[in-house]
């Protein structure tokens, strides 16, 4: 049994995902950066994370509705996005701050 897959449609899923990290991880630096300033921060927190994974969750439902294969591209690609910027901006082993 040969599985046929749609390269151009996993490759919008990979880019459409990228883009949702891009735009996730972009709310939550601005979110983090501006609760870190109120007395309260949880004012902040709270809505910013309910509307960054209600857009992620929203983006998903409409890649799915294009193809298995799409939704695949979609989760590899922001899961791809994430790793990246975790090495991007470990730590330097040093401990003397971000690199």
């Amino acid at each position: 049994m040969i599985v046929s897959l749609d390269w151009p449609l996993l490759a919008f899923g990979l880019l459409c995902g990228a883009g949702a990290g891009v735009l996730f991880f972009a709310g939550l630096a601005w979110g983090m950066r501006v609760a870190l300033r109120r007395p309260r921060p949880v004012t902040v927190l709270l809505p910013s994370a309910a509307l960054r994974i209600g857009l992620l969750l929203a983006a998903g439902v409409w890649i799915a509705g294009l193809g298995t294969t799409a939704l695949l591209g979609f989760m590899a690609g922001f899961f791809l996005f994430r790793v990246v910027m975790i090495l991007a901006l470990r730590p330097t082993p040093g401990g003397a701050g971000w690199s």
